[in-house]
Parts: C-alpha cells; sequence; structure tokens
C-alpha cells in the first residue's frame, strides 16, 4: 500500500465527492422529515494510515444555533453502519475502487462517537486492507 500515493488521492474534494453533503442531508430528511431539524452536518474525513489500515472518520459538525449533545450521537455509529442511503458497504466500495484496493481483500469496522469538542463529534470508520 503506498501511503504516500492515497494520501495525495484522498483529497477534500475526492471525500466530498465519496460523501456528498446531499447525503447528510437525505439522511436527516429520512430520519426526522425535515433535514433541517438536523443538529449537525456528517462529512467524510481521512485521518491516516497505520499498518494495513486506512483511517477515516464521520465528522458530525455542531449547525450553528443547535446542540451537539453527546446523546444524539452516541447511537450513531450502529445506525450509520446499516442505514440504506449511509450505504457504508457501498461507499467503502468506492474508496477502494478510487484507492485501486482489491475488494475481496478489504474489511471495514466502524468505531464509537469521540467527543473532539462541544461542536465536533468523530466516529471512526477503519479499513483494513489485507
Amino acid at each position: 500500500m503506498d501511503k504516500d500515493k492515497i494520501a495525495q488521492t484522498l483529497t477534500p474534494e475526492a471525500l466530498e465527492d465519496l460523501f456528498p453533503i446531499e447525503r447528510s442531508n437525505d439522511f436527516f430528511e429520512a430520519f426526522y422529515g425535515d433535514q433541517e431539524d438536523s443538529h449537525f452536518d456528517i462529512r467524510l474525513g481521512f485521518e491516516g494510515i497505520r499498518d494495513n489500515r486506512i483511517f477515516f472518520s464521520f465528522r458530525l459538525i455542531q449547525r450553528p444555533g443547535k446542540c451537539l449533545a453527546c446523546n444524539m450521537t452516541y447511537g450513531l455509529p450502529h445506525v450509520l453502519g446499516r442505514h440504506p442511503l449511509i450505504n457504508l458497504s457501498g461507499l467503502v466500495d468506492d474508496i477502494a475502487r478510487l484507492l485501486g484496493l482489491n475488494h475481496g481483500s478489504i474489511n471495514w469496522s466502524l468505531g464509537s462517537t469521540a467527543e473532539e469538542s462541544r461542536d465536533l463529534h468523530k466516529i471512526p470508520l477503519i479499513i483494513s486492507t489485507g
């Protein structure tokens, strides 16, 4: 795995293409009935590479005038992992394709929500390649 090539490929623009803000909005539209009722946006972030693992995060970014409460985000990994609008398996396939990884040799997992700050929580997405 070429770490430099992967890091150069996973630009903010590439991450936005993989997980556009519209997907976050559609998720909250389905969840709440109106995406404006959400207290945060979901963005995909690249965190780094260690050994045969590529670390991403779903960044839960508080919306202006809203509160990013822990009780709203701690159960989210389970929901994200199975929600069809998020389509995590499809997202991982898209990442593998972008990076030229063999789809058959990758696994993924979601970690627990971590509170980075009052207005940013992160849910780790870890892709193992081998």
